[in-house]
């Protein structure tokens, strides 16, 4: 299964951030952000992901822009990763139904029971404007999200 294109819309979602908060792709109407799906909290290639995107927090907002990552991992499994990389933007947990928000966007390993490693750039209207699947062992960094930031304000990057 492909993972949804740009033009596509955002399947509806509401998912836990903490155990009392819930997130939606309603409440992120008129906003722009980064959904960066991943498979699991604490492993290698993933912590090293999300610490970029924690790194590079500045170049996002320069560019108004979220990120928010998506795993199946539970809140607390969640918490307890945020904490652990000092990460400062929300994490939402596609932990029950397991993997159901992975799966509207295409990107769920069903055979391991994990989200693909796939990033989804989605407009002010809810619109995808680009998403990215990257080979599950490999960090996709964020020089594809910046490019894609860069196209749909009208400029490239210096």
């Amino acid at each position: 299964m492909a993972i949804l294109e740009a033009g596509t819309p955002v399947p509806a979602f509401k998912l836990h951030v903490t155990p009392d908060q819930l997130l939606s792709s309603e409440e992120l109407r008129g906003r722009r952000y980064v959904l960066a799906f991943y498979p699991a909290d604490f492993s290698p290639v993933c912590g090293d992901q999300m610490a970029l995107y924690n790194q590079i927090l500045p170049e996002f907002r320069t560019r108004r822009t979220e990120v928010l990552g998506v795993s199946v991992d539970g809140v607390w499994c969640h918490r307890a990763f945020t904490e652990a990389r000092n990460l400062h933007f929300p994490l939402l947990s596609d932990f029950e139904p397991k993997g159901g928000m992975a799966r509207a966007f295409g990107a769920y390993r069903e055979d391991e029971g994990v989200a693909e490693r796939a990033l989804f750039l989605v407009d002010e209207q809810g619109t995808i404007a680009w998403s990215y699947r990257s080979p599950i062992a490999v960090n996709p960094g964020a020089d594809g999200i910046l490019d894609a930031l860069d196209a749909m304000d009208g400029s490239s990057a210096p």
